[in-house]
């Protein structure tokens, strides 16, 4: 037996390579893009520090009520902030001639769309980073520091960029794509939302783990299939 590896085993590892390396050149090209210009990121904060602050005034409720419907309140600034970052970020894309580019670029087009996920990711983790202290100044939720919350967060808002930078990619393509993101995406991410905001309700609310695995396990499966089926049909997607 030879003791040096054989060039087969070396050259196994460069398709797998290449694919991460475009992937996280996609992601690393939106970062730095918009660490130059800030463009969508201050748009994604102005617009979720308004809802928050507008649904704060509005729900002049008691101390009970307005804990059981804080989560409620977080998620859908949470949503619309990150339709907005989605729409935007596709939109950016297409008006500057990047998107063709990107089409013609010689690697898997799966890799774009990874690319392009883990950008609006963390877009949306940031704006949550910022939102979250707003929050629990505004709302005082109990065990907010509950690391279970923080999970849901995480998982709701890889599911819904999973699905968003899909349909984004898809809506980018029409004249009407302001409006038709959110009629395509909401309906979709009403697992996720649903799911969401019982399990952050749930730990804000001190209840046991058991009583919320069923949400925590709905919103993994939403992702784990959500992510494989974009990534099945990406290529068909754009090919449109």
């Amino acid at each position: 037996m030879s003791e040096h590896p054989t060039p087969k085993s070396a050259s196994t590892l460069r398709p797998a390579e290449n694919y991460f390396g475009a992937v996280l050149a996609v992601a690393w090209k939106d970062l730095s893009a918009e660490l130059r210009s800030r463009e969508l990121l201050s748009a994604m904060l102005i617009f979720a520090m308004l809802v928050i602050l507008i649904f704060n005034f509005a729900l002049e409720l008691d101390r009970s009520a307005r804990e059981s419907v804080t989560a409620g309140v977080l998620w859908v600034t949470f949503a619309f902030a990150g339709t907005l970052g989605l729409n935007r970020s596709m939109a950016i894309e297409k008006d500057r001639g990047c998107l063709d580019g990107l089409l013609l670029a010689p690697v898997d087009r799966s890799a774009i769309y990874f690319g392009k996920a883990i950008s609006n990711l963390v877009f949306m983790l940031i704006v949550e980073v910022i939102v979250l202290p707003i929050y629990y100044i505004l709302y005082n939720p109990r065990n907010f520091f509950n690391p279970g919350f923080f999970l849901v967060i995480l998982l709701g808002s890889i599911g819904y960029v999973a699905v968003g930078t899909l349909l984004s990619t898809m809506a980018v393509q029409t004249r009407t794509r302001d409006v038709l993101l959110p009629i395509l995406l909401f309906p979709l991410v009403i697992p996720v939302l649903v799911s969401a905001v019982q399990a952050s309700k749930g730990f804000l609310a001190g209840l046991p783990v058991d009583e919320l695995m069923p949400w925590l396990n709905l919103l993994i499966v939403y992702d784990v299939i959500f992510i494989a089926a974009a990534f099945m049909v990406f290529d068909y997607v754009v090919e449109e």
